[in-house]
């Protein structure tokens, strides 16, 4: 498979994700795939899936909508709205990113990088230390 092929099977399996379709993911990653997104850096196909499979324990309606995918000259990018809620009926939390894909000489996934803002998007919306985040982030600006 051509990595030009795998890009466009991994960006339907990352948006179309259930944990019935994990393996279609799993199929299209090296052994030692290397992941890092703000929370995790880890290697190996199986703990990159066992992320996946946490993320549907613990999240309510977990999904990923890919708006643009573009494949350059040394990697691929997928840009994407995830969606969930922490809790049944909970406000629906919405984190927008960016996949960075790197591919091995089989064409399969070596490395899946993903660039968002965790300050802004995650610990900014949690009691207390969002305001504290919101007040750091105004003294630090242009205007503070």
């Amino acid at each position: 498979m051509t990595p030009e092929e795998t890009f466009e099977r991994y960006a339907r399996a990352f948006e179309e994700m259930t944990p019935d379709t994990l393996d279609d993911l799993g199929q299209l990653v090296g052994d030692d795939l290397h992941f890092v997104d703000p929370f995790n850096d880890l290697r190996g196909r199986e703990a990159f899936l066992d992320i996946f499979r946490e993320m549907f324990g613990r999240l309510q309606d977990p999904a990923f909508a890919v708006s643009d995918a573009a494949m350059g000259r040394q990697a691929g990018y997928l840009r994407w709205c995830m969606t969930f809620r922490t809790k049944p009926g909970g406000p629906l939390w919405q984190i927008d990113g960016m996949s960075e894909l790197h591919f091995g000489p089989d064409g399969r996934v070596t490395a899946h990088i993903d660039h968002w803002d965790a300050g802004s998007q995650f610990y900014g919306k949690l009691p207390g230390l969002g305001w504290l985040i919101e007040r750091i982030r105004r003294r630090l600006s242009h205007d503070g």
